[in-house]
This record gives C-alpha cells, sequence and structure tokens, in this order.
C-alpha cells in the first residue's frame, strides 16, 4: 500500500492510504498543485464532484481547501472501503461518499457542481461517454478537471482554460465557453 499526502488547506501534509488496486493511478502532489493554483487555493462554498474517486486524492484535497460539499463516486468495492478509512480519520464532515457507476451518477444527479474532477480508468472511452451528459451537472461558471492518457483538446462543448503534462499523464481544466473570457 501507497500513501498520499494532502498538499494544502485545513489537513495540509496529512496522509491518505492508496490500496494496491488495477489501474488506480493518484494524482501526484505537483499536478495537485498546479491544479488548485489554476482554482484559486480556496475553494469555500463550492460544490466538488469527483466522479471517478480513486485515491481521493482529488477530493480530500478539495475538503481541505474548503469545499460546502465533495460528493466522491467509486466503483471499485474495496477502493470504497479505503474511502470511508480515510475520511473517517481525516474527519471530514463536508465529504459524501456514494458506492456506484460514475456514468450512471452523472445521469440522474439530482445536484449541480462548480468543480468537477474527471480521473476516468485509461483506455476505456469514459470521457467520450460522460461528455454528453456533464453539463446537465455544471453550475454557471463551473470548472471541469480532466487526466487522461493522452491531451484532451475538446470536451463537452467547454473551452480549454489550462494544461499541462506529468511524466504520462496529461492533465487539463475547462470552462464554459461564456466564462472564457471573463
Amino acid at each position: 500500500m501507497s500513501k498520499v499526502r494532502i498538499v494544502g488547506g485545513t489537513h495540509r501534509s496529512r496522509l491518505i492510504d492508496v490500496p494496491d488496486a488495477i489501474g488506480l493511478r493518484p494524482t501526484p502532489d505537483r499536478v495537485r498543485e498546479t491544479l488548485f493554483n489554476w482554482l484559486g487555493q480556496d475553494l469555500d462554498g463550492l460544490r466538488v464532484l469527483d466522479l471517478f474517486a480513486g485515491s481521493g486524492a482529488l477530493g480530500f484535497e478539495a475538503a481541505s481547501r474548503g469545499a460546502a460539499e465533495v460528493v466522491m463516486v467509486e466503483f471499485a468495492p474495496k477502493v470504497m472501503a479505503h474511502l470511508r478509512a480515510a475520511q473517517s480519520a481525516l474527519k471530514f464532515d463536508n465529504v459524501r461518499l456514494l458506492p456506484g457507476d460514475g456514468l450512471k451518477f452523472l445521469q440522474t444527479a439530482p445536484a449541480r457542481f462548480d468543480v468537477v474532477f474527471l480521473d476516468p480508468p485509461y483506455r476505456q472511452g469514459w470521457l467520450e461517454r460522460l461528455a454528453p451528459h456533464l453539463c446537465q451537472v455544471l453550475s454557471p461558471g463551473a470548472k471541469v478537471y480532466i487526466e487522461a492518457e493522452q491531451a484532451v483538446e475538446s470536451f463537452a462543448g467547454l473551452t480549454l482554460l489550462k494544461q499541462g503534462k506529468a511524466g504520462q499523464v496529461h492533465y487539463q481544466l475547462f470552462c464554459d465557453p461564456q466564462d472564457a473570457h471573463e
């Protein structure tokens, strides 16, 4: 088992256990630091969706940085058990863990989110399947962060704001086209 570190906020430097699970790739510290520089260090009042929670690094980081609510969706029961243990140890009351399929969640989500993290398993066509359903869960001014095995130049009619690459990981931040020029 490995560990990842929360890099900012109220739980800065706290460690999260990462289970050994096929395809689980925690977002590296350096990439998370860059992402939260892009988003702003303080997420006070924002609703965040981590659709493929995995290690929980992105969702717990958002919770540590003051998000009003972080919804973390994870399909794998073994991984969900680790997320529950981490939430309990970190004592986050602004995190809601939901077991299940990310696509089904998007299709039925009753709420809208200000920030959405998409870091689905690689080479399984998840982004293509998610794109038609994403906009129905986005609040006005929402940002969408994507990690993928290749650069994503366009997604769900959103505008690419920023992008980077660390090792084999490509990461991008998107927003509504109307918000790109403000």
